[in-house]
């Protein structure tokens, strides 16, 4: 339940921004959108950072704009990549902390143990199918959804708030949404209110624009 005492959500921003390619080299304008609607939301900013390069520069960008309010990381868990070792290494993650962020280590909600088990035995679980249709807007649209709702499990935002959460294609950050998320109990409920930024062409592979 979305909580109605946050009147501000209603003051739209002057226009979407709509980058032409999906990518990492729109991270820098991302991240400056997404920091200036949460100041005037007063609402928590959430991002993915795998490795911790996205973050350092969301804490340099905030310090520059004077965003004060709460910044929450989230990385994954380590993976049978990696096994035992997380991307973001110790050191990264100290500094990212010791600027003020919380960081959250997480499962993706969008998937967690039922990709092993369509994996396995083949077919696709529903987790999987709200996934690919959230890809549909792009990979940042997935990531920036998925995002928010760890960083609400994880206690590192409250319950029934907007936050602006942004997500990427494969490195850095290219979308940028307000979304008040729910728990993965009862995920349907999780209200997507406005996007700030994303690409025009979301990089679909399935896809070729030819305009």
């Amino acid at each position: 339940m979305i909580d109605p005492s946050h009147k501000k959500i209603v003051r739209r921003p002057p226009h979407m921004v709509t980058f032409e390619k999906a990518g990492q080299q729109n991270a820098e304008e991302t991240l400056r959108i997404a920091l200036a609607r949460a100041k005037e939301l007063d609402c928590p900013i959430v991002i993915s950072s795998t490795m911790g390069t996205t973050a350092l520069t969301l804490l340099d960008l905030a310090e520059e704009l004077g965003f004060t309010g709460p910044v929450v990381i989230v990385r994954g868990v380590s993976n049978k990549y990696k096994n035992g070792v997380n991307l973001m290494d110790a050191e990264t993650k100290k500094q990212i902390e010791a600027r003020g962020a919380t960081v959250v280590t997480a499962g993706h909600a969008l998937s967690v143990g039922e990709r092993g088990i369509s994996a396995k035995f083949k077919g696709i679980s529903p987790l999987e199918i709200m996934a690919e249709t959230l890809r549909t807007m792009g990979q940042g649209t997935k990531v920036s959804f998925e995002v928010s709702i760890m960083a609400l499990e994880a206690d590192a935002i409250p319950y029934g708030k907007p936050v602006v959460a942004c997500g990427g294609t494969h490195r850095g950050v290219d979308t940028a949404m307000v979304i008040t998320p729910a728990y993965s109990a009862n995920i349907l409920e999780t209200v997507v209110h406005e996007f700030l930024c994303k690409p025009f062409d979301p990089s679909n592979a399935h896809i070729k624009l030819t305009f």
